[in-house]
């Protein structure tokens, strides 16, 4: 599937790498070749992303940038200064119609589009047949993996956490989620190679390979920001992380010390409350709910504390209401939101971009389903600059130390797909 779509210029696909949960609705989803899209800079784009889908009513494939937070949050453009890099420069809003969705399901595999008859259903699934079965693994190309630059080193990063948490303990705020960028300029990849080895080295049940272009995202995200079916709402948001342990007791003593920590739990506990006030806004009354509380699981490289929110969407609310509410996610901002956001601005050093944005579709009724953009690499290959922003939460008994030791963490299989 991946070695066929990837000939097209705009194509997304969604992998959950065999996770189980009962949120899950499809094993894979595939959709290629772009017959209209809709683009659109922050200001009027949850408006303009509406207006597409009811004049197409069809399934959507896209993305929700980070700095979409202007139109969300009502703040102005100068908010976020406009001399911060950014070398990816994926737009704000994008989504497209796609002429060939294919879903995978119970090792069933449905394929349609615009009037596709069973005859052209079979011709795409034939032409996926004759794709070689792996992914090609061409190198980078040029010279060898250097090793990433940062725009804030250990020092200034310290520093900064230091600052945050005199914010906090001012009471400007309670918890700051505070990232900065790994890149490496002029480089060539082959991201669907790299995909690839990320996609087996670190699997996430919100996994996803996007190319819009020039651009791309190589994502294997452990988070969904929503899912609407029908009138039920969903966000997963997740506070708390753990090294994952070789010694099967040492990994279930990291687990259980992660499910213990009081720090976890308050970080976790902050923004799940977070959560609960951005549904409340779409919600009908009375329905928001927490189904779970502190669930703690386990990845590839890490444990994840994650919780459930549970909503039932307020009739008349649209789902571009829902996402405009609950966007961007507070496990990516912090609380209070609006103010956060303002010292993210301030004090991160480039422009997140699609990084801690959302990839997902929208189905022709107008169910959504999206991630959060993290432990992923975006590439530029016009540029050829690539990027691998991570972050942690900053709360006011954070040790800067430790906080940086996680942001390291997080960037370590990004550096094992590269340098393999």
């Amino acid at each position: 599937m991946l070695n066929w779509s990837n000939r097209f210029n705009i194509c997304c696909f969604l992998d959950n790498n065999g996770y189980t949960s009962p949120y899950h609705r499809y094993e894979a989803l595939l959709a290629t070749e772009a017959l209209e899209h809709v683009v659109c800079p922050a200001g009027a784009a949850f408006p303009a992303l509406q207006q597409f889908h009811n004049g197409c009513r069809d399934w959507l494939f896209g993305h929700l940038a980070y700095d979409l937070y202007h139109e969300t949050a009502g703040l102005p453009q100068d908010a976020l200064p406009s001399s911060l890099t950014d070398g990816i420069a994926f737009p704000d809003l994008f989504f497209f119609r796609p002429r060939v969705v294919m879903l995978l399901q119970q090792h069933q595999v449905s394929i349609g589009g615009e009037d596709f008859s069973p005859e052209q259903s079979r011709a795409v699934y034939e032409a996926c047949r004759q794709m070689p079965e792996q992914v090609a693994q061409q190198g980078a190309g040029g010279s060898p993996v250097s090793a990433p630059l940062g725009r804030i080193d250990r020092a200034a990063y310290l520093e900064a956490v230091k600052a945050l948490q005199e914010h906090i303990h001012r009471g400007d705020c309670y918890e700051v989620n505070f990232c900065r960028e790994n890149y490496i300029p002029d480089i060539r990849v082959y991201p669907l190679t790299l995909f690839d080895k990320l996609n087996r080295l670190s699997p996430a049940p919100f996994a996803a390979y996007y190319r819009l272009d020039d651009k791309y995202l190589l994502c294997a995200s452990p988070e969904r920001f929503l899912q609407q079916q029908g009138r039920a709402v969903i966000s997963q948001p997740i506070k708390g992380t753990a090294r994952r342990m070789r010694n099967a007791a040492q990994d279930e003593q990291a687990r259980a010390a992660l499910y213990e920590s009081a720090k976890e739990r308050a970080e976790n506990v902050m923004v799940v409350d977070l959560v609960r006030n951005d549904l409340s806004h779409t919600a009908a009354p009375g329905s928001v709910e927490v189904a779970e509380l502190f669930g703690i699981y386990s990845f590839a490289q890490v444990h994840h504390m994650i919780s459930t929110v549970k909503a039932e969407r307020a009739p008349g609310a649209s789902f571009t209401d829902v996402l405009r509410h609950a966007f961007p996610m507070g496990s990516m901002t912090g609380a209070p939101k609006i103010k956060v956001m303002q010292l993210i601005a301030q004090y991160e050093q480039t422009r997140r971009g699609l990084f801690s944005g959302a990839l997902g579709y929208i189905t022709p009724e107008g169910d959504v389903d999206f991630n959060v953009v993290i432990r992923s690499i975006l590439y530029n290959a016009a540029s050829r600059y690539l990027s691998f922003p991570t972050g942690s939460a900053i709360t006011f008994y954070s040790d800067p130390e430790k906080e940086w030791e996680e942001c390291l963490l997080k960037a370590e299989v990004m550096m094992q797909v590269l340098q393999a």
